[in-house]
């Protein structure tokens, strides 16, 4: 019968043979000795049966981990793989691995036959591959899927186990997707490799008796990916930006519980374009279609999850507030899902986390009838979790990660009680040692899901990790904000780029016109010419200030610069956004 059929693994160890015509992939585990694929280094041509007659030895060897997939641009193919990775720990009994390093294969020597414009276009696109490379927060496991949930795999038949990993995978979660198709389409299923993007931490620990083991794995989803200042909000679709799936698993004496959690930008249509300020001006986008992404994101979340809770975390004033204000509208027309606003900043200020008890006195009720998955030692199932709380705030990061891991905290305890592990009165907070690893697990997961989307650790961190914020918290939330300054003004741009790219969310022709043909101000050379306009001026008209002491004629000069220095800041003001780096592929929406 198929549920009695093995479970599919994929290769486990590669070699990577280079030679000058093509790169070989040879699995060398025990379940796949010898299986393997070529690509032709000239026209990226898959071939699935290995032919030895090549010229010579191999002018390098190596070992790899895994083959992420392929992409095709403007003169060849280049294939991603694994060179180095980490087991971080296991997963319903799986180990899971990190990823550590990627490598494109270049197969791009038709490049030499390529016109002036394709070179200059294909030498960009290397460079976004190159910052895929980088791609932080990368998980896999070559025996299970990650990308479902304990209770989504429990109610899947017994014979999917046995299918190639790519098709046991929800592909809102493969990070990979787009880059897997030719390898599926080649039927390369043990080398076809789903990687989730998002957070992974585990640990054991004891309490009273009882050896638990506590796991926090999040996946961000693919549909809306990107980066925290060119992807706001939601598209047509209702896909929203930064929506990010957090399942907290429990493992003790043969049981299974597990809690999910999803956080999410608001589903509006809305837009923060980086323009040198520090907090670019929130614009709504007014269109016929709002109320029916609005609703289109929530019959979807409903489908999937069952009852939603909608926790609103944003400001009531300013920009903030008229974006909630416009997301209460749009809730009060969906009569089956829950709003409720919490103004995070209002109630709880910098240091005021438990006054997070507010929240929880409103939405008691309803989140403890949502519940949790439970199965018991025998594999059946005892309870089911009848739906989620969707939380947010402005970024999904900051704010959101605090409540989400109150919110966690407080179904732990449901969760223990049940298993007989706390008394009915007992909570984990009462277990100072375990309660410190489970802020640590929460903080660290917060930092990664952070580093994702913003390019920093999360802020905040020390209300996860201690309750309040400490002196120390304060400087680095301040080093994080200054980074997520420079890196939303003058490189997210680039990065935006790289991820569309790679989530074949832009497609590269031959056909199409080459998207890096600027006029203008675009041509600039974003920070460095705003940088060297303004601190010119400011040395300048600085030194003749120094001189203006001995002759009117270096007063006059210093008056002449300082002018001249505030024209070129007042125009770089108002031009910001020209001066800030900023993606070429795609459209916002």
């Amino acid at each position: 019968m198929e549920s009695n059929r093995r479970p599919f693994k994929l290769c486990n160890r590669m070699q990577l043979l280079e030679f000058p015509e093509k790169f070989v992939i040879k699995s060398t585990d025990s379940e796949n000795p010898g299986y393997g694929f070529s690509i032709d280094r000239f026209d990226g041509t898959i071939q699935t049966q290995i032919d030895d007659s090549c010229s010579g030895p191999p002018a390098k060897e190596s070992t790899i981990y895994g083959v992420v997939g392929t992409i095709r641009l403007l003169a060849g193919t280049y294939v991603l793989v694994i060179t180095s990775h980490e087991e971080v720990g296991s997963y319903l009994g799986f180990p899971v691995f990190r990823v550590k390093s990627l490598k494109f294969l270049s197969c791009n020597e038709a490049l030499k036959l390529s016109t002036s414009q394709e070179k200059r276009d294909e030498a960009y696109f290397m460079s976004l591959l190159r910052t895929v490379e980088a791609t932080p927060g990368l998980y896999f496991s070559y025996e299970t899927d990650l990308t479902l949930n304990l209770q989504r795999t429990c109610k899947l038949p017994p014979g999917r186990m046995s299918k190639p990993l790519w098709k046991q995978a929800d592909p809102r979660f493969v990070w990979n997707r787009s880059l897997l198709e030719e390898l599926i389409e080649c039927k390369l299923d043990a080398f076809s490799m789903p990687l989730i993007q998002g957070s992974f931490q585990t640990v054991e620990f004891m309490i009273k008796t009882s050896r638990i083991q506590f796991t926090l794995v999040s996946r961000r989803c693919m549909r809306r990916m990107g980066t925290r200042m060119w992807r706001r909000g939601a598209n047509l679709e209702g896909d929203v930006a930064n929506f990010v799936e957090t399942e907290q698993l429990l493992e003790f004496e043969g049981c299974k519980t597990s809690f999910l959690q999803v956080r999410g930008s608001i589903p509006l249509l809305w837009e923060q374009i980086v323009d040198l300020s520090y907090k670019p001006q929130v614009n709504i986008i007014s269109h016929e279609e709002t109320p029916k992404v609005v609703e289109r994101h929530f019959v979807d979340l409903t489908q999937r999850y069952g009852e939603i809770m909608a926790v609103d975390l944003t400001d009531k004033q300013g920009d903030e507030g008229q974006l909630s204000a416009a997301f209460a509208a749009e809730m009060q027309k969906l009569s089956y899902i829950r709003y409720v606003s919490f103004d995070f900043h209002h109630n709880c200020g910098s240091t005021n986390f438990d006054n997070l008890r507010n929240l929880y006195d409103q939405i008691s009720v309803d989140f403890e009838k949502q519940g949790y998955f439970l199965i018991n030692s025998d594999g059946e199932v005892v309870l089911e979790q009848k739906g989620v709380t969707r939380s947010n705030c402005i970024d999904c990061l900051d704010r959101t990660n605090v409540t989400e891991s109150y919110l966690a905290k407080n179904s732990l305890r449901l969760q223990l009680q049940r298993l007989g592990v706390l008394s009915s009165d007992e909570c984990i907070s009462a277990f100072p040692e375990i309660f410190e690893k489970f802020k640590i697990l929460w903080a660290d997961h917060g930092d990664e899901i952070s580093l994702e989307y913003s390019g920093t650790n999360a802020l905040k961190r020390d209300l996860v990790r201690y309750g309040k914020q400490t002196v120390g918290g304060w400087i680095k939330d301040g080093m994080s904000a200054l980074s997520r300054y420079y890196l939303n003004n003058f490189h997210d741009g680039i990065r935006q780029d790289a991820m569309d790219l790679i989530s074949g969310h832009y497609s590269v022709s031959r056909n199409s016109p080459s998207p890096f043909q600027l006029n203008g101000f675009e041509s600039f050379s974003y920070l460095p010419v705003a940088s060297a306009l303004i601190v010119g001026g400011l040395t300048v008209t600085t030194f003749t200030l120094h001189q203006a002491g001995r002759n009117a004629q270096h007063f006059v000069s210093s008056v002449l610069w300082a002018g001249l220095t505030a024209g070129v800041m007042a125009v770089v003001k108002v031009n910001g956004r020209q001066f800030c780096s900023r993606p070429r592929l795609c459209r916002l929406l």
